[in-house]
């Protein structure tokens, strides 16, 4: 199918944002909410826990502190977060999909300090140096702005405190390609069986739109985030990328 035919945003992607509006990205995530968990597993090899463990303690998040994670989904980041900020600790998990905030809502209900609700990644509803770290998982390439999304990230995070970005790439050692085959040609085939072909085209196309790891550094730079390092995991079929907020 094409991007007309399957219904879904383009997936198009400069160096600077994705072509995709806010509407059409709400739009699509809200269709694919009750199937996201599974296929998450299924389209990262079952790697996803893996990886986001490992964004989580690159935080250096501690008891006691107030974390924000941004494009939460179904909230799992959310809730690795609470449980690494206890005892006293309290993490928001924000998302443009009400329907994702539904499932994460229904799944974490009565832990205290965890708290979801609806928003915008380029608007944020935060205090500015109100949270002493961020994330952004899977969630950096769906944006139309990237610089403004990390510069809302980083207004919201404290002086010292760390935004760390978990994302996609497109791997380039050899032993990865069977990675990047699985998520080229297999991975759009399960979305159909699954029911839902358009989102994970639109899922692969982004993949490819989406700029290259040294690329995402310098726009967190350019927003004034400092000590900008980045590292592979899996072979280079994700990229974690961990910026400190400089003194105001």
């Amino acid at each position: 199918m094409t991007p007309a035919q399957d219904d879904a945003p383009s997936g198009r992607a400069t160096d600077r944002g994705n072509a995709a509006s806010t509407a059409e990205v709400r739009a699509m995530f809200d269709k694919i909410a009750r199937v996201y968990d599974p296929m998450n597993l299924v389209i990262s090899a079952f790697q996803e826990p893996r990886w986001r463990k490992r964004a989580v303690k690159l935080t250096g998040v501690k008891p006691g502190d107030r974390v924000l994670d941004v494009a939460t989904g179904t909230g799992k980041v959310a809730a690795d977060l609470h449980a690494r900020s206890q005892p006293g600790g309290s993490v928001l998990g924000i998302d443009i999909s009400p329907a994702m905030i539904g499932v994460a809502n229904r799944r974490f209900a009565g832990r205290p300090g965890l708290a979801f609700e609806v928003g915008d990644a380029l608007a944020l509803p935060t205090e500015d140096g109100s949270f002493d770290a961020a994330t952004i998982a899977f969630g950096m390439r769906n944006l139309p702005d990237y610089a403004a999304g990390f510069a809302e990230l980083a207004r919201s995070v404290r002086p010292g405190g760390r935004v760390v970005c978990l994302e996609i790439a497109r791997p380039k050692s050899r032993p990865a390609r069977i990675l990047q085959f699985w998520f080229d040609k297999i991975v759009p085939l399960v979305g159909r069986v699954a029911g839902q072909g358009g989102a994970y085209g639109y899922l692969v196309r982004s993949v490819k739109g989406y700029p290259g790891p040294d690329r995402i550094a310098e726009i967190m730079r350019e927003v004034g985030l400092q000590d900008v390092t980045w590292r592979r995991m899996s072979g280079g079929i994700v990229t974690l990328h961990v910026g400190t907020v400089p003194p105001r």
